[in-house]
């Protein structure tokens, strides 16, 4: 079998119930797996060393600094960043490989990301077709350093037509955790880079963002999923304001 001169590099921290998932959809196509682990102390790190990956552990830098260290490690040009909780589907699989050759160095590659949650593949609310740019050439493309909304950064984005699937969160439980984390990560940045806090915008924006994804994003066609989904939205909406207040009490 031919593999592809491209490394997959996967930032990871107790992903045992993700990462064989993610690694079996990519390794009978890239030459090489590179595993970044922050400290796991579950089996995360002894799946991917069965599966062959390599592992490397490190310390969490933030998600872009972490993912910018961890490409910069990895052994080829061609970079497939993706997370644990996400896989590569059949089809996209193909896609990459019959586009490989023709790839052009200058540009990064967003692919089209589609949300599992709540049993079922989320349509709308904004969740879908979700671009991630995570196909690019690291001598011409690179993660930047933000601590949260991380992005690849590149002089010019063509896109691929097939599926990244994404199993997005466990539960519900596990949502509202990852809106809580999120919030604070967005709260200190706003206060970093100079926000003020704005009751207008405290008392209103999380009601709007609920309608954005509920109505005008038609997150409704969704159904029980897409309402979760939209009132979990404005909670960290509102959760974020409210955190930047109290750190500017602190």
């Amino acid at each position: 079998m031919n593999l592809l001169k491209l490394s997959t590099v996967i930032i990871t921290k107790n992903e045992q119930q993700n990462i064989a998932r993610c690694l079996s959809s990519v390794k009978d196509f890239c030459d090489e797996i590179l595993v970044y682990d922050s400290g796991s102390t579950d089996e995360t790190v002894n799946i991917a060393n069965k599966m062959g990956a390599k592992v490397v552990s490190g310390e969490w830098l933030g998600f872009g600094a972490t993912k910018y260290k961890a490409t910069n490690l990895a052994k080829n040009d061609w970079i497939l960043s993706i997370d644990a909780d996400e896989e590569i589907s059949d089809q996209l699989k193909h896609e990459i490989q019959n586009k490989f050759s023709q790839l052009e160095s200058e540009s990064a590659y967003a692919l089209p990301r589609s949300s599992f949650y709540l049993g079922r593949w989320i349509r709308f609310g904004g969740w879908s077709p979700d671009y991630q740019v995570r196909l690019f050439h690291k001598q011409f493309s690179q993660w930047n350093t933000s601590a949260i909304h991380e992005k690849v950064q590149s002089q010019s984005v063509q896109y691929f037509t097939e599926k990244l699937n994404h199993y997005v969160f466990k539960n519900i439980s596990h949502q509202v955790q990852t809106n809580d984390r999120y919030s604070g990560l967005l709260a200190e940045k706003m206060k970093i880079d100079g926000k003020k806090f704005s009751w207008f915008h405290f008392l209103t924006k999380p009601s709007v963002k609920f309608i954005e994804c509920y109505f005008l994003k038609l997150g409704i066609f969704d159904g029980y999923a897409g309402f979760v989904i939209a009132k979990n939205a404005g909670y960290s909406v509102f959760l974020k304001w409210a955190k930047l207040k109290e750190l500017s009490q602190a």
